[in-house]
This record gives C-alpha cells, structure tokens and sequence, in this order.
C-alpha cells in the first residue's frame, strides 16, 4: 500500500461499518488510527491493516466524553505523524417504540451519536488549525436520518441531527479549507443492523428474517448493503476527488431514499 502522506482516524473502527472504512482507507494511501471503545476489536484491525502493508494504530475513545475524543486526536496524530481527516462514525441504534423511550436511553444515544460527532468535529478542526492546513470531517447519518423509520425514534432523530449540524459546520469551517460532509448508509449486514433486525421481529411477534425486510423491501438495487459498499462512499468524500463538495449528505443505501 502506497502511502498518500495522509492521516485519518475513524471512530467505531473496530467493527462493522468502521472497520470496513478503516480498511479501505488504508488501503487507499492513508496511516489510518483505529478510534474504539472497544480495544480489543481496535488492535484487530489495526493488526489486520499493518498486516496488509498499510499503517495503523488502535486509540480507546469514548465518543461519548468531549475530552477523549480530543485525547485521541491528539494521540492519532502524534503516533502517525499528522491529521487531515477524521470519520466519525460510531454511532449506536437501539430500537426504540416511541413509548418505550427512557430517559436514560436518551441520554446515551444522544450523547453518543450526536455529541460524538460534535466533539470529533470540534476535536479535529481544533488540529488542523493546530497544524496549518485544512482537512476533510466525515460523519455517519443514515437513511433513517433522511426519512424516519419505524421503530427507530431515538435514532433517526440523532441522525436528522447529524446531517443539521453537518450543514452548519461546512458554512462555519469553509474559509479555513475544511469539507464537512455525511454519508447516510442503507441497511448494512452488519452486528448493529442484525440487533435492529432481531428486535423489531420479535417486537412483531415475527423472525429475524421478517425484521430485516422490513427495512429491506425498500431497496432499489434488491440486495443488502455490505459494510464495503458504504466504504467506497466514504473513500470518496475522504478523497481529492470531493474537494468541491461540501454540507452534502451522500446516500449509500442502493436507492432506498431519491432526493
């Protein structure tokens, strides 16, 4: 893997979604910092990237807590050598009936997949001012986050937020040469996916297979995304080629929703 000079950090890489960007990534030229609550799962890739050719670290974050998403960061660019981009991608999708909401699960989602981008957003332009240089900012919406599902309040509405926030921060930050983009992926076999799959069947009195086609029916392209597909996506907006785009919602969810 040839390098492109470039760093970037995806949090939620260790698994899934993340971790398919996190490969892609690196192979694509970038030294790539594995941002996870999950260590463990954080060094697998990392491991798998280095074993590959490519360059990798694995960084414990909590999205959740602003001040170690600005610790990784700092790790991140200290252990790879700089920062250009940063994805921020984890993100949880719990199912939720609307009148089974707590607050304590309000809580939690919101501070993990609204105030994870936020912080990664503030934490990364924090750096490139630090460094001089613009960057691209990545974040995962959904397309529940561009029409509402069922099943999925507490979720679609942090996504409806992340794609809100997106659109402010690429009007705020575009004088300092920083894109700010999302990407909004359909329905990816993924552990998150499978979970909602499982839950809203059973909530159904049905089976996994009837949950997921819930969701699924609606896809364009009749197949289910695979975490790479949503990868090439995000290879796009982290590269040269989206240097013009910016406040964009890119849709990777094999025509579920037309805008």
């Amino acid at each position: 893997m040839a390098s492109n000079g470039k760093v970037a950090m995806v949090t939620g890489g260790g698994q899934g979604i993340g971790e398919a960007i996190s490969k892609r990534l690196a192979s694509d030229g970038f030294a790539v910092a594995i941002a996870d609550l999950n260590l463990d799962n954080a060094n697998k890739v990392a491991s798998a990237i280095e074993a590959d050719g490519g360059k990798a670290v694995a960084v414990k974050t909590d999205v959740s807590d602003r001040d170690s998403v600005f610790a990784a960061v700092k790790e991140a660019s200290e252990k790879l050598g700089g920062f250009d981009v940063i994805v921020n991608n984890a993100g949880l999708g719990p199912t939720t009936p609307i009148d089974t909401i707590t607050q304590e699960q309000f809580d939690t989602v919101y501070h993990v997949n609204v105030g994870g981008v936020l912080w990664g957003i503030q934490a990364a332009h924090a750096k490139f001012k630090e460094l001089g240089h613009g960057g691209k900012i990545i974040s995962a919406t959904s397309q529940a986050g561009v029409v509402g599902n069922p099943n999925l309040a507490l979720y679609s509405g942090t996504k409806f937020a992340i794609r809100g926030v997106t659109q402010v921060a690429a009007r705020d930050l575009a004088a300092e040469g920083i894109t700010v983009n999302a990407y909004a992926p359909g329905i990816v076999k993924t552990p998150m996916m499978f979970d909602i799959a499982h839950k809203v069947g059973q909530n159904a009195g049905k089976d996994d297979e009837w949950g997921m086609q819930t969701f699924a029916k609606d896809i364009t392209l009749g197949r289910l995304s695979e975490p790479e597909d949503v990868a090439n996506g995000v290879a796009f907006l982290a590269g040269p080629d989206s240097n013009y785009i910016t406040g964009q919602t890119l849709e990777v969810d094999g025509g579920m929703q037309f805008h």
